[in-house]
């Protein structure tokens, strides 16, 4: 039997192994169950004891021994019911502490959020960016567009481009290295210096999404939100954009 069941209503692996050993042998010595399990009689006596606690075992005497039996299974519905008591308890008193947290959590000023994408979930960023951008009143964003990554990032959402015009979103951007071509709604300038280690750029509203390579050559990205970061990165990006 999968003793997983008993250790979420408060037993131990080897407080669980001792109630199924007992109730499948009925009244037993501390002796005999010892044997039973390959255990020391001392430990035995001590899980017995927080059988006992539980109410799931009684003990007795039978002329001149001690002898333990397991209670009726159904008093395992006590511990069901005590630990959802408890729950309640514990509930109760989350619900009154949580405004002073909340308190304290909004006293750190506005924290950066990191969310992180593998591979097979970076598409999740270039739909948030079409998200974010089509909710805003800019409806713009920038990209540094990394040559190596521009390659392989779109290969999910070959669509991109046409969502994006469909949805009147601009976009301005900066690429590294050779490639890259115009689609509509969109200016690009070009830095010519390639990166050994590029990464793919997002700031847009509220955020900024990086993209890059793992060490096994897949993609991995990650999205800040913060507001502070992304007004930084569009300042810096708009000090290059001049210049080139």
């Amino acid at each position: 039997m999968d003793i997983n069941l008993f250790k979420k209503i408060g037993f131990s692996d080897k407080s669980a192994k001792v109630y199924l050993v007992l109730l499948g042998l009925g009244p037993s010595s501390i002796r005999k169950l010892s044997d039973s399990l390959d255990m020391n009689r001392g430990q035995v006596y001590e899980i017995l004891k927080e059988l006992q606690e539980k109410e799931v075992v009684k003990f007795f005497r039978e002329d001149t021994k001690q002898l333990f039996v397991a209670d009726d299974p159904e008093s395992l519905r006590k511990l069901v019911d005590k630990k959802e008591h408890e729950l309640k308890i514990i509930n109760k008193s989350v619900d009154m502490v949580i405004p002073e947290l909340q308190a304290l959590y909004n006293s750190g000023g506005n924290r950066p959020v990191a969310k992180y994408f593998k591979d097979d979930d970076i598409k999740t960023i270039l739909e948030d960016v079409l998200e974010a951008c089509e909710s805003s009143e800019e409806k713009m964003y920038r990209v540094y567009s990394a040559e190596g990554v521009r390659e392989h990032l779109y290969e999910d959402f070959p669509s991109f481009s046409d969502a994006r015009i469909a949805k009147n979103i601009t976009v301005k951007v900066i690429a590294t290295g050779n490639g890259g071509e115009l689609r509509g709604l969109d200016e690009r300038k070009w830095l010519k210096q390639e990166s050994k280690t590029p990464t793919y750029i997002f700031i847009y509203p509220g955020k900024t999404a990086y993209i890059s390579f793992d060490a096994k050559d897949n993609l991995v990205g990650v999205i800040i939100e913060n507001v502070g970061i992304c007004e930084t990165q569009k300042m810096i990006f708009d000090q290059v954009w001049k210049t080139l």
